[in-house]
């Protein structure tokens, strides 16, 4: 009989992302006149925002910056017991910060950096928000109801993050915090880009190549609709209000989800998902793998318009140091 390697399930899912921006009120407007998201608290440069299916008190936190960028992202683990676990195992990588107190809307947390240098946490104690009565919805599986401006988005979905390593920083997170690997585009055996999961989602996080091997970026942050007729509809809007859209309603052929990408005020790649794309139940499920050559018109976009070259090339910041290579 064969041995199989025990997968890890100590990792939940990603709670919530800090982006920096250099023009954080045009920023927080865009998440809230056109996305829909609410202002649950702010302290010193901070904005918090949640998306009105979401349980917690915020998914997003926008912080005042020189540049646009990634402050950091946050995983939440299941139990107490899965933090400690989870820290030690990345304490011995060396790529561990340490612990903090929290942040608004969630307690301690264990701090580190992937390989290519990106801020991030695992924690386990959160806030939940508590509605006012005129926000309650009359479905009571919901948090809130649905607000009345924008285009709402229902839930965070998903990063990108743009690296020197694409690799590397695919198997820390897989050997350290239990990621599974979904999809990856190689090229002549090297890694390009990889999708990777904690749970039936194609991902939560991904990681490219960035073309000059540039270390620190973010490719985008997306939220979820689930309704491809909302993408068409949150296009017009950010037409009628000068929100630039680098790729218009598309359909992705890796994780085939319906997709746009827009850049908030601040300088930052957002991506708005129409629905899930597909979802993965087998528990012995094969990566699949691409090559790079068959990437462009059908890996990128299988239905829609061509991506631009802005969409291989850009991420923020948009200057960033190399990392070294040993």
């Amino acid at each position: 009989m064969n041995t199989i390697k025990e997968p890890v399930f100590d990792v939940a899912q990603l709670a919530h992302v800090e982006l920096l921006s250099p023009k954080p009120e045009e920023t927080v407007k865009f998440f809230t006149d056109i996305l829909g998201m609410s202002i649950t608290a702010t302290s010193g440069q901070s904005v918090y925002l949640r998306a009105y299916e979401e349980n917690y008190r915020n998914s997003l936190k926008i912080t005042e910056s020189k540049e646009a960028g990634l402050g950091h992202a946050a995983w939440r683990v299941i139990s107490p017991q899965a933090l400690r676990r989870r820290a030690e195992t990345v304490a011995a990588t060396g790529l561990g910060k340490g612990w903090i107190d929290g942040d608004e809307g969630h307690g301690e947390a264990y701090q580190f950096t992937t390989p290519d240098g990106h801020l991030m946490e695992l924690f386990y104690d959160v806030e939940y928000y508590d509605a006012k009565e005129d926000e309650k919805s009359k479905l009571i599986n919901r948090t809130t109801k649905r607000p009345n401006r924008g285009v709402p988005v229902r839930r965070l979905d998903h990063i990108n993050l743009f690296t020197a390593d694409p690799g590397a920083n695919t198997d820390f997170m897989i050997d350290a915090l239990g990621f599974r690997l979904r999809e990856q585009i190689r090229d002549n055996g090297k890694i390009i880009g990889s999708w990777i999961s904690v749970s039936n989602l194609v991902h939560e996080i991904a990681f490219m190549q960035e073309p000059n091997r540039e270390s620190g970026k973010i490719h985008h942050l997306c939220y979820w609709y689930g309704v491809p007729q909302n993408l068409y509809e949150v296009s017009e809007l950010c037409r009628e209000n000068d929100i630039f859209i680098e790729v218009p309603p598309n359909k992705h052929g890796i994780s085939q989800a319906f997709c746009m990408y827009v850049y908030e005020p601040g300088g930052n790649r957002i991506e708005l998902f129409g629905d899930t794309g597909y979802l993965i139940l087998d528990p012995t499920w094969e990566p699949v793998i691409w090559e790079m050559e068959d990437v462009p018109g059908t890996g990128d976009t299988w239905i829609g318009t061509a991506f631009p070259e802005s969409w291989w090339v850009r991420g923020t910041p948009l200057s960033a140091p190399k990392i070294t290579q040993s």
